[in-house]
């Protein structure tokens, strides 16, 4: 370790030390849970990571559908950005991710569980109708909206719509409730996930348009370490979040599929 003004930082030797000691601890967790594993499914604590583009509209449904279901599972929860979450679970800190994918230069199991469709969000005044189909490079000319550095979110908003010029607002909230609070003042428009819709799109000040085919989506899914003898778990999860969510856009067959094969593996 070494010491600069102001900071501390690891030498390269320490950074080896640390990421050679979240191996240790992940494997640990992982042999424990092999140790654990009898009974039903989801029984038992469930360390779950969630992002916050998905945690506020996911959460109310799954939550009391996980605890009808399986009560005497305990469930923790991490609401923060994907790279602390990817760190957490790689070090052993959390079982399992819900978040967009895929993911870079990760070495994580991963099933996809559905398309988040987005749509562009802008001004009621906006002088398109709400019945018009908008294409991504209608975008690029205007105000788009964005959540802070990190959010996986903001990245995929300016792939879809490119980089923003240096007029465009820098703004960067915390979350997509502030953005819309924006977009409801008429300060400029953003990219809103189908997910997000029924709770964050109250306003009769905002109004949202579809875009044309094939439209911009994300695919959200689950992340889990390869080493983890919790697949059966995880799958079960995904299975309960689509039965609540009911997404059009589904892959409820490969995910059943999956499961049937992870239980099979397990017994």
């Amino acid at each position: 370790m070494t010491r600069r003004q102001g900071a501390t930082v690891l030498t390269e030797a320490g950074v080896e030390v640390a990421r050679r000691a979240g191996s240790i601890l992940s494997a640990t967790h992982d042999l424990a849970d092999c140790v654990r594993r009898t009974g039903p499914l989801l029984s038992g604590t469930l360390r779950l990571g969630v992002i916050p583009t998905l945690a506020p509209y996911v959460l109310p449904v799954l939550l009391p559908e996980l605890h009808r279901s399986h009560p005497d599972m305990c469930l923790d929860l991490l609401e923060t950005q994907t790279k602390t979450l990817v760190r957490a679970l790689t070090q052993g800190e959390l079982d399992v991710l819900l978040l967009a994918l895929p993911l870079e230069k990760c070495e994580l199991e991963t099933i996809v569980l559905f398309s988040d469709r987005f749509l562009l969000a802008v001004p009621a005044d906006d002088p398109l109708p709400e019945r018009a189909r908008v294409r991504t490079c209608d975008v690029n000319a205007r105000r788009l909206l964005l959540l802070e550095e990190g959010h996986g979110l903001r990245d995929q908003a300016l792939i879809y719509c490119g980089e923003r010029t240096a007029e465009h607002p820098k703004l960067g909230a915390t979350s997509l409730a502030t953005v819309l609070q924006m977009v409801a003042s008429g300060y400029g428009l953003t990219l809103l996930p189908e997910v997000a819709v029924d709770i964050e799109v109250r306003d009769e000040r905002v109004k949202l348009l579809r875009f044309v085919e094939p439209q911009p989506q994300r695919n959200i899914g689950l992340a889990w370490r390869p080493t983890s003898p919790r697949k059966a778990d995880f799958l079960e999860l995904g299975q309960i979040l689509l039965r609540t969510l009911k997404c059009e856009q589904s892959h409820k067959a490969e995910l059943a599929l999956a499961a049937h094969i992870a239980v099979a593996v397990n017994n």
